[in-house]
């Protein structure tokens, strides 16, 4: 059975095909399913920009969708940069990147004490009948002073969980844990009264 992830992000494509292996989906990107488009997040929180995108390919290729949106929240900074996250440092003619995302948060970091934060996952998955499910799931954790580690993509050498940083976790431990993992973990246990 096919499954279309609503992103052209390579590392949540990755973590998806991992965690999605043992239901024997065929897992593709949107671009694998011949959709091209940018989709614009207009949303004004995680699951309102899930549900857009999770449309948005639904509309024009009918098969079972699914869309993630997250990002890292950040208690002391208003819960920025919240669904802003991937694009926190794009500036006029230059693109966000992760690494400069994880430097503009330790800058606004710099006279904090409180540097608790959370990881936000939203999933929306819609059937082949139209159906649409969601899921919401957070992990807590704090910022940490410096990047720690080069595993998973976007804050993760900056998250700190039970001391260490999901930079320096194994993913298939990460993957059991993170906002995006328990949200899974979630979608896995419905999956098939939704289909």
């Amino acid at each position: 059975m096919k499954i279309i992830i609503a992103t052209d992000n390579k590392g949540k494509i990755k973590e998806f095909k991992e965690i999605l292996a043992p239901l024997n989906f065929e897992v593709i990107s949107k671009k694998e399913a011949g959709v091209f488009d940018e989709i614009e997040e207009t949303g004004t929180s995680f699951i309102e920009n899930a549900k857009l995108k999770a449309n948005f390919v639904f509309s024009k290729t009918k098969e079972i969708t699914l869309a993630d949106d997250s990002g890292l929240e950040v208690f002391s900074l208003n819960n920025r940069p919240g669904i802003f996250s991937a694009r926190y440092s794009q500036e006029e003619n230059s693109p966000a990147t992760d690494e400069k995302n994880n430097v503009k948060l330790l800058k606004e970091l710099e006279n904090k004490t409180d540097r608790k934060a959370r990881y936000v996952c939203a999933l929306c998955f819609i059937n082949k009948k139209g159906e649409i499910f969601d899921i919401v799931e957070t992990v807590e954790g704090e910022i940490a002073k410096k990047p720690i580690g080069t595993n998973g993509f976007g804050y993760d050498p900056l998250f700190l969980y039970n001391g260490k940083s999901f930079g320096e976790t194994r993913s298939e431990i990460k993957n059991k844990i993170s906002h995006r993992g328990k949200a899974i973990e979630k979608l896995i246990k419905n999956i098939k009264n939704w289909v």
